[in-house]
């Protein structure tokens, strides 16, 4: 994790609070903003508190861990609970994860290793484009309007994308590699040495050969060769 993760704690017990407060303070990549053991106080004050996730109980006085969930649509949560039967209704709730109690600490790490995770997806969902270097000058390259990209014919450090309207924008001295790492890794996938294709346009695949939704200059519909190297991540990313 490159930055750290802002934390709220709740438990009404304030033991349970205090050890989940020191497990937290073990792990470098996270901040603890503030620890609550009332529910009714959380409510009160997160909305005007920056944090990332909330770490909470299930099992409280006055609001249980499952409604306050209700109130946090755009926020991270993790439960910790010694109850088995909460688990369905937490996942049901698309909480990040459940952790049972008692905490260990390597436990904790990977329920916040998941939201880091989580937050990654969230912002390459919200990101609609990236500024890159063109034939063209800056360009806003948007992921939308891609249909796939190729090594460039004249120069293989450029990279030629294909729009779905048709056109082509040649980008400069670009790799492959740096642009996945701009593209949004579950809409694109490298399926052999030269292209990059966009998922959206795919319509049906065999071991060697990916067909496309796209028309080829001959009128026939596009299609794109599957290497060996690249066909584990292909296959994949069209499962999710």
């Amino acid at each position: 994790m490159n930055t750290k993760l802002k934390c709220l704690l709740l438990d009404d017990e304030l033991p349970s609070l205090s050890y989940l407060k020191l497990l937290c303070e073990q792990i470098p990549d996270i901040e603890v903003v503030k620890a609550f053991n009332d529910p009714r106080d959380f409510l009160q004050e997160c909305q005007h508190i920056d944090f990332d996730v909330l770490i909470t109980d299930i099992e409280m006085p006055h609001i249980k861990g499952l409604d306050l969930v209700q109130h946090l649509p755009q926020k991270a949560v993790i439960f910790t609970t010694a109850y088995d039967e909460y688990a369905a209704d937490a996942f049901d709730l698309q909480v990040i994860d459940y952790v049972r109690k008692p905490l260990q600490l390597n436990r904790l790490k990977q329920a916040l290793e998941k939201v880091s995770l989580w937050q990654t997806k969230t912002l390459e969902t919200q990101k609609s484009f990236i500024q890159v270097n063109s034939d063209k000058g800056k360009y806003l390259l948007y992921f939308n309007q891609i249909a796939y990209i190729t090594t460039s014919a004249l120069d293989s450090r450029d990279k030629v994308v294909h729009l779905l309207s048709g056109n082509e924008v040649t980008l400069k001295n670009i790799s492959f590699h740096t642009l996945q790492g701009a593209l949004p890794a579950t809409a694109f996938c490298q399926v052999n040495k030269k292209e990059i294709i966009a998922l959206s346009i795919v319509t049906s695949f065999s071991h060697e050969e990916i067909s496309s939704s796209l028309l080829a200059e001959n009128g026939q519909l596009r299609s794109f060769s599957l290497r060996d190297k690249y066909k584990t991540e292909f296959l994949q990313k069209v499962s999710i």
